[in-house]
């Protein structure tokens, strides 16, 4: 198996590098010399890095109540975020963000307080209703995953931690939030790396990310496969950074059993 594996894989690099060196030496590269697009790139690129990191974030921290609610809670909780997770679900992310921007973002103006108050110069902005999208986002599809991993724990443990006297917040701590936060880390690279693939729709509110940047060049510079092939470069290397890293929180994170 080892013998036609290494062939294959020599192979394939070597496709992988002719088809570099034929984009290179062919085509039109000559708008990356030029500084403006350069610091153009590096702020889309960093835009879209933090938009990402901040969304998972945030979005994890509501997921991880939102699944525990569905997972263990009373009706009055599990079905209220059941509730939530199925409108993320359900609802293109386009239409949620554009229901945030053009919808609170319209009514904001009209409110004279927040107009007056010190959060008004942030309000005017778009790229908090494009990271509030996004979060939501995150936390909808992520608080079932939760859900799920919470389920998954073996009922025995905690119930075997109840009967030792274990309180129930060391119990989450200790047991359940550890097992069910290794049992989906392999979900949550997924995740993570198809909200990197959700971040160009921010584009559409104004918000300059790699892709916003990408199509600025194109009408600056009436090249249009070259900018393309640069974006999916950046969103190839930044997604395989993902895999890497919960690769390694995978063998990082052990599974807790008291």
């Amino acid at each position: 198996m080892q013998g036609f594996w290494v062939p294959r894989r020599i192979v394939m690099a070597a496709i992988a590098v002719l088809i570099v060196g034929w984009c290179v030496a062919t085509l039109n590269w000559t708008w990356l010399a030029e500084p403006k697009y350069q610091a153009l790139l590096l702020q889309g690129v960093w835009n879209t890095i933090w938009i990402l990191v901040v969304t998972m974030v945030l979005g994890m921290l509501l997921a991880i109540p939102l699944g525990l609610a569905q997972a263990a809670g009373p009706w009055w909780l599990s079905t209220p975020s059941s509730a939530f997770c199925g409108l993320i679900r359900g609802t293109p992310l386009l239409l949620q963000l554009w229901l945030l921007y053009y919808g609170l973002g319209s009514l904001f103006p009209s409110i004279p307080w927040i107009r007056q108050s010190d959060l008004w110069p942030i309000l005017r902005q778009a790229w908090p209703y494009a990271v509030l999208a996004l979060t939501l986002s995150v936390a909808g599809y992520s608080g079932e995953v939760m859900r799920g991993a919470f389920k998954g724990v073996p009922h025995g443990q905690l119930e075997a931690a109840k009967a030792m006297g274990m309180p129930r917040f060391t119990i989450f701590r200790r047991i359940w939030m550890p097992q069910a936060f290794q049992r989906v880390l392999p979900t949550l690279g997924g995740e993570t790396v198809l909200t990197l693939k959700s971040t160009p729709l921010v584009a559409t509110i104004t918000v300059i990310d790699i892709y916003a940047v990408s199509s600025r060049i194109r009408q600056d510079t009436f090249v249009v496969y070259e900018p393309l092939l640069l974006l999916a470069v950046v969103y190839m290397a930044i997604a395989g950074l993902i895999v890497l890293l919960f690769r390694w929180l995978e063998s990082r994170v052990p599974v807790k059993t008291a």
